[in-house]
C-alpha cells in the first residue's frame, strides 16, 4: 500500500467536495445564461469551479460577454438558488470519513470560497454535523486577502488551527483549489467531479473519485476499524 507523508490536520473544501452544490449552482448559472442566449460550455464550467461567487460571475459575464455587471448577476442568482440550498445534500463519504476522524481528535477545518451568509445556508440542515470541525475560513473572511486559486485561504486555515503547512491534508474538488493548496505547500486529494478530466488533476498527490475511497491509513491517521 502506498504510503504519504504524515498528516495532523485536515482542511476540507464545501461546495462540490462535503455538499453536492456544483449541480444546482451550474443549473442556475445555466438558467441566467439562457435570459441571453448564452451557454456555459464544460471548459467554463471548470474554471468556475472552487471560485468565489464575486470571481465566478464576473468571469461569466467577461466570457460570456453578458450585459450585467457583477453586483445584477448575483442578485439575479441569489433570488433563485436560496430557496434549493437546505435540500443540498451531503457528497458520498463526507460524513462518514470527517466524523471518524472527529472522534479521533484529528483537527478540521473548512476552507470554502463561499461567504457567510450562502454558507449558513447551505449548512441549515446539517448544523450537528458541522459543529465538529474546529474552524471555518470563509470568503468574506476578513483576514482573507485573495481567493483561490491563491493559498491564502489555506494557510489562513492551517495558522487558525496551529498547523504546518506541510503536516495539512487538502481535500479539493477543484482544479483551482487544488493549485491554491499546493501553492500552499500541502498535500492534496483531488475528488472531481464525474464530469471532470482527471488528467487535468495530475498536481495533486491523490485522485479518488469519492471520499469513501479514502484510507487514512495512507496518511498515519486512523484507520476505519
Amino acid at each position: 500500500m502506498k504510503t504519504f507523508p504524515k498528516i495532523t490536520h485536515l482542511i476540507y473544501d464545501l461546495d462540490g467536495l462535503l455538499l453536492d452544490t456544483e449541480p444546482l449552482h451550474a443549473k442556475v448559472n445555466q438558467m441566467l445564461a439562457s435570459r441571453y442566449d448564452k451557454f456555459i460550455d464544460p471548459s467554463l464550467m471548470c474554471k468556475l469551479r472552487g471560485r468565489k461567487s464575486h470571481d465566478s460571475a464576473k468571469l461569466i459575464i467577461e466570457m460570456l460577454e453578458i450585459p450585467l455587471t457583477v453586483e445584477a448577476y448575483l442578485a439575479e442568482k441569489d433570488a433563485i438558488i436560496y430557496q434549493y440550498y437546505a435540500n443540498v445534500p451531503p457528497l458520498e463519504g463526507a460524513v462518514e470519513l470527517t466524523q471518524h476522524l472527529a472522534a479521533h481528535h484529528i483537527p478540521q477545518a473548512i476552507a470554502t470560497s463561499s461567504s457567510s451568509r450562502p454558507y449558513a445556508a447551505k449548512i441549515q440542515s446539517y448544523q450537528q454535523w458541522f459543529s465538529i470541525f474546529q474552524c471555518v475560513i470563509q470568503g468574506d473572511d476578513p483576514e482573507l486577502k485573495q481567493g483561490k486559486p491563491a493559498p491564502d485561504i489555506f494557510l489562513l486555515a492551517a495558522q487558525r488551527l496551529g498547523a504546518k503547512p506541510e503536516n495539512c491534508l487538502v481535500f479539493e474538488d477543484a482544479l483551482a483549489g487544488v493549485t491554491a493548496a499546493k501553492a500552499a505547500g500541502m498535500s492534496v486529494v483531488a475528488v472531481p467531479a464525474a464530469d471532470m478530466d482527471k488528467q487535468l488533476y495530475l498536481e495533486a498527490d491523490q485522485i479518488l473519485n469519492s471520499l469513501s475511497e479514502f484510507q487514512p491509513q495512507q496518511w498515519q491517521l486512523p484507520s476505519f476499524c
